[in-house]
């Protein structure tokens, strides 16, 4: 069956655009771009299959497919910048084989201006034809919530912005297949702008909170009361809870690293949350020095090191630098973790318990770093000598919160 789409890219933004594609009925053809952290179950990866799945590492097979979709990964580089050396390659391997007519979408967290000034000048030069007249160009955020079972794609609103009316409305009958509602920008630097809001709005909003977090231990206030009150309010509050750090593959972008004119509470969210993994480590020591021991030596037991509950993804996430904070301090680090089989803190393995209960009551101390849905956290708070929550998740004085 010949695929109808082509998604470039399938780690945390590609995948489950796949998965949504062939849901819908669309033959899709799934590139990868390089080492991905996008991973199926062998159930989901059959039924993907049944569905009209299918992997490639050819090159030219790109060039059978009315729409290509590239959500080729763009981290954070060494200067701050995004690295978008992945993205260049995913172009470059497109315009190769780039036919006449087809929609290429591009859906990776980008600067705004990425895509018309960054991706078209490489596919009309590697492909010959000129976008807005032989091919559509176009961008949509991704919106993508892993884990969250109550969002799924054809729920989401998608955000369409062309590079011309026509690019537009070539993107958003793609998109209409897959989504109840596409929502048309002005253009790709708004639909590009979009990315950046959603994304900074939830890394400002985090940094509030965390704030308020120590704020609070330091008040005596209990924090999570106060957002379970404030949360009753009916406009103009949204709640968000704090942790020990954010991770995720969708960093906040500032655009100082471009030499643009900078986003001052960005910048200063970004050190209010890269402080958080210091806070806990900081918080876990004084909880120890409280009952008489020493962080030295001390026995440390975390609990969940994903940057997200429920799945398998380490990217970005704050226990590495914890734990790599915690054996700096000369504590005994080991972790537990469903979804995590091995952990290595610069390519130093960590222990990883296997019973649970019995390494908790073993440990000076638990920290709960991530609150996946199968911990116990009543019976946790029975078996463990000491047990601070970042989370917020353990019943009232059954723990210490952050």
């Amino acid at each position: 069956m010949p695929a109808d789409l082509a998604v470039i890219g399938l780690g945390p933004y590609g995948l489950p655009l796949a998965q949504a594609a062939v849901a819908a009925g669309i033959p899709t053809l799934g590139y990868r771009t390089g080492p991905e952290a996008g991973s199926l179950s062998p159930a989901e990866l059959r039924r993907m299959l049944s569905g009209g799945f299918r992997p490639t590492t050819t090159p030219a097979e790109l060039g059978r497919v009315r729409t290509a979709v590239i959500c080729a990964p763009t981290p954070p580089g060494a200067d701050g910048d995004l690295d978008l050396s992945r993205l260049e390659a995913a172009a470059r391997t497109l315009a190769e084989h780039l036919r006449p007519h087809t929609t290429v979408i591009l859906e990776s967290p980008v600067y705004p201006g990425t895509t018309e000034e960054f991706l078209r000048p490489l596919l009309e030069e590697g492909s010959g034809l000129r976008a807005g007249r032989d091919f559509h160009l176009a961008y949509s955020p991704s919106r993508v919530d892993p884990g969250n079972r109550d969002v799924t794609p054809a729920t989401t609103p998608k955000v369409i912005g062309g590079l011309t009316p026509a690019c537009t409305e070539s993107a958003a009958a793609f998109y209409g297949r897959l989504t109840d509602k596409v929502v048309r920008a002005r253009g790709l630097r708004e639909a590009e702008t979009v990315q950046l809001l959603e994304t900074n709005y939830r890394h400002v909003n985090i940094a509030l909170v965390n704030e308020m977090a120590v704020l609070c231990h330091d008040l005596g206030v209990d924090l999570w009361d106060v957002i379970r009150c404030a949360e009753t309010k009916p406009f103009g509050f949204q709640a968000f809870r704090p942790g020990p750090g954010v991770g995720g593959h969708s960093v906040p972008q500032d655009l100082t690293a471009r030499g643009g004119r900078g986003l001052r509470m960005v910048e200063l969210a970004q050190q209010v949350n890269s402080r958080m993994p210091g806070y806990v480590v900081q918080r876990a020591a004084t909880l120890l020095n409280e009952h008489g021991k020493s962080a030295r030596a001390a026995r440390v037991l975390l609990l969940g090191v994903t940057y997200k509950p429920d799945l398998a993804d380490l990217e970005g996430t704050p226990a590495q630098e914890i734990a790599l904070r915690l054996m700096e301090l000369g504590a005994s680090v080991s972790y537990h973790d469903p979804h995590v089989p091995a952990w290595s803190v610069l390519d130093r393995p960590v222990p990883r318990a296997d019973s649970l209960y019995e390494a908790a009551a073993d440990a000076d101390l638990t920290i709960l770093l991530q609150q996946h849905r199968t911990y116990d956290l009543q019976g946790l708070s029975v078996k463990a000598q000491l047990l601070l929550d970042t989370r917020g998740a353990a019943p009232m004085g059954a723990a210490h919160r952050l």
